[in-house]
């Protein structure tokens, strides 16, 4: 059988070279073509790639230091240096393992549009991963292992470590969605879109949302050790803990246990929904959070007790005031989520603690919008709007409260916070009427009041105005043009 070749043998010219057309024949071009198209890509991809172009240099760095200075050792920290890396990353990598192997609660999130209606499955490990935590963090510091309030000691290298793996998170999100074309809504302005994020739902194995886990237990976890590390430290150096650290203590714990407790309902959420991961929640939850939120534990920490103590009854009405707005936060948020669930058909009463009266609203007063949703206008939502940001403004004004007058810094969160809901309110406002139109106008006529049930907002056409339901006059004007 003969067989023929590809490339034919022309005469010899000149000095006997084959004449061989240099060109390969389309044949060829097209299987090149072909493969080149179909190849895996090597070496892990973008990613992999980037990684090895980075961590090489790195390690070729390391094993000269370890040569050179080490005598051949591997380079550890001495003793005297700090271990923060090593901390931050432990406890990070303990939370996601939380997340991933303790039981929970099964739920689904909201429809997403651009997917075909696709429900997100969300496994809620929170509440489990909440006291496993508590239970190993007392754990270690009771045997002497790892004493809590070394996240005192080490707090300004571990703040450098999350500020740093903030960083660098956020820039692997937002590489990690540009390589895979995971990319959503993305504006083309490059530094906005790495702040807000370019992809909607990131997961690991299908079974870890990304954003879930920060929003819940990487920043309140925290916040609660910080706070606990304070009053351990008090105990340490004067022998009982101050009812301001106890104070602080219990307004941590009841916060992250209802982030904990309530963590399918948030399921839900505009931040779920429609916030992508990018630096603003990668970075505000790693380090913005936890290492700026917790000045107020600072503070009782490095001081002694006496420099700072409220007289008996007021801090007895601290205490009373803060579990009553508790109460009322708590069941705000859970009347408005529990009502998102029971419309989709998917509401479950999971026994956590602590079970509240009024959590949940039966055959509640709605108003049907031309987008199919209905606006809740019941239970606490029919008293005031935003109701539930007055009580995180009570709880943040409380945190700086309980600490005094003396410095600043423990202030910083009460502040900061009433600014950022002023915004935010502002935000909802204006977005609420632009989707809702006559039904969200309908709701404002029924509940005029905003924040609490004497405060009015109104629109005057020129920008947004605050009134006291007694004395309108005292207004404020807040331009939204």
């Amino acid at each position: 059988m003969s067989t023929t070749s590809s490339v034919t043998a022309r005469p010899r010219h000149g000095k006997g070279k084959p004449l061989v057309d240099d060109k390969p024949s389309l044949c060829t071009e097209s299987h090149e073509r072909t493969a080149a198209n179909s190849e895996l890509l090597e070496f892990g991809g973008s990613l992999g790639t980037l990684a090895l172009m980075i961590g090489f240099p790195l390690l070729m760095y390391y094993m000269w230091i370890g040569t050179t200075y080490y005598n051949g050792k591997l380079p550890l920290p001495l003793e005297g240096q700090s271990w923060a890396w090593r901390i931050y990353w432990t406890y990070y990598i303990f939370e996601v393992a939380c997340y991933i192997l303790l039981p929970g609660f099964t739920c689904y999130g909201k429809p997403i549009a651009h997917e075909g209606g696709r429900q997100l499955k969300y496994h809620c490990s929170a509440y489990a991963s909440f006291y496993f935590t508590i239970l190993v963090m007392a754990a270690l510091h009771v045997t002497g292992y790892f004493p809590i309030y070394t996240i005192l000691d080490e707090f300004g290298p571990l703040m450098s470590v999350a500020i740093i793996s903030g960083f660098l998170t956020s820039i692997y999100a937002y590489v990690s969605a540009l390589a895979r074309g995971a990319q959503h809504r993305i504006t083309g302005y490059v530094i906005y879109d790495f702040f807000m994020g370019a992809e909607l739902n990131p997961r690991l194995f299908e079974i870890l949302d990304f954003k879930m886990f920060y929003e819940v237990r990487i920043p309140w976890f925290m916040l609660f050790g910080f706070s606990c590390a304070a009053a351990a430290r008090q105990y340490e150096q004067f022998g009982y803990v101050s009812g301001e650290a106890l104070f602080l203590v219990m307004a941590h714990y009841t916060y992250a246990n209802a982030c904990a407790k309530g963590e399918h309902l948030i399921t839900t959420s505009w931040d779920m929904h429609q916030e992508k991961l990018g630096f603003m929640l990668i970075f505000w939850n790693m380090a913005g959070v936890p290492m700026s939120y917790c000045h107020c534990a600072l503070y009782l920490a490095n001081r002694d007790p006496a420099t700072y103590a409220w007289n008996k009854s007021t801090l007895a009405l601290l205490y009373i005031s803060y579990l009553f707005v508790y109460w009322v936060w708590d069941t705000t948020n859970s009347q408005k989520n529990s009502f998102r669930m029971m419309e989709k058909g998917s509401f479950v009463k999971r026994r956590t603690f602590p079970q509240l009266p009024w959590q949940e609203v039966h055959n509640p007063r709605t108003i049907a919008t031309d987008c199919g949703e209905k606006i809740l206008a019941d239970g606490w939502y029919g008293y005031a709007r935003k109701i539930h940001y007055t009580c995180d403004v009570y709880f943040a004004v409380t945190w700086g409260l309980i600490t005094g007058f003396d410095s600043p810094f423990p202030w910083f969160y009460s502040c900061f916070f009433c600014i950022m809901i002023a915004h935010r309110t502002m935000r909802d406002v204006a977005k609420c009427r632009r989707k809702y139109g006559a039904a969200w106008a309908e709701y404002e006529r029924l509940v005029p009041y905003l924040f609490i049930p004497i405060i009015k907002l109104e629109d005057n056409g020129k920008g947004l105005l605050i009134m006291p339901q007694e004395n309108p006059s005292l207004c404020i004007i807040i331009d939204t043009n």
